[in-house]
């Protein structure tokens, strides 16, 4: 089969209000499911989180990722998504997160790794605009000198692929290696050294605020490939509601492996 291009499709844009850790997971597999029945047309989705939480991927041990103690004593929530990869710690305003439902004939004949950095070419050129030489490592991680920048994930559904990316805008790391158990050895003599610390390389290497990083995204990713805005449906809005009582905000799906 021949490989598509990005210009072959209607793309839409998804933004809107703050979304809880669960109807946000929830949405990924909703709107998944909605390009795979033709319902939705391929889009590109940017999360905004009304409250932190740590985000494992489907195949993790939850209790080889998070420390449910510190994250109950410091109020992040826990959420299991429908693809694999790593542990990823949210907070509201400090990380940039966007997931992109697409056809498969758009990586048709790829590997995997080949798809990741593809997926997230028009990220490393707005990067780059902003003045941050960036490039991708693999298998999942976008990165520049002065260290990792953002993680990817997928999920492979049908005739559709879910890519999904957290940037680290400003992130407490202090907090974020009491909740996280994997690194913690790694980094905890450096972070914890001051309460202060952060992992802020998009801040400190644009000086922009995380809204104008965003528009600047949104800009270069429209140039590339087109984009038109299209909210979320009340029906797709109301699959994802469904899907957090009966999945994702259930114990038996965020400790599916304990």
């Amino acid at each position: 089969m021949k490989r598509a291009d990005w210009k072959d499709f209607d793309w839409r844009l998804i933004r809107g209000a703050a979304l809880s850790p669960e109807l946000n997971v929830a949405l990924d597999d909703v709107l998944l499911d909605e390009v795979v029945a033709g319902r939705r047309k391929p889009t590109l989705r940017l999360w905004e989180w009304p409250s932190s939480a740590v985000v494992i991927g489907r195949f993790q041990s939850l209790r080889n990722e998070v420390d449910l103690e510190a994250a109950q004593r410091l109020g992040v929530g826990v959420v299991r998504r429908v693809s694999g990869g790593g542990a990823m710690f949210m907070e509201p305003g400090n990380i940039i997160t966007y997931s992109i439902y697409a056809p498969k004939t758009l990586v048709e004949g790829m590997s995997i790794q080949d798809s990741y950095a593809f997926f997230d070419a028009w990220v490393i050129r707005a990067l780059s605009d902003l003045g941050i030489k960036a490039w991708y490592q693999p298998l999942n991680d976008i990165t520049s000198a002065n260290g990792k920048i953002a993680g990817a994930a997928q999920a492979r559904r049908g005739s559709a692929v879910l890519h999904h990316v957290t940037m680290a805008y400003d992130i407490d790391a202090a907090k974020m290696v009491q909740v996280l158990r994997i690194g913690r050895e790694k980094l905890s003599d450096k972070v914890t050294q001051s309460a202060a610390k952060r992992v802020d390389p998009l801040r400190s290497q644009t000086g922009l605020a995380r809204g104008v990083i965003i528009e600047k995204m949104i800009e270069v990713f429209r140039a590339q490939h087109g984009l038109t805005e299209s909210p979320l449906t009340a029906q797709e809005l109301a699959q994802a509601q469904e899907l957090v009582k009966t999945k994702f905000a259930t114990p038996e799906w965020t400790a599916k492996i304990p």
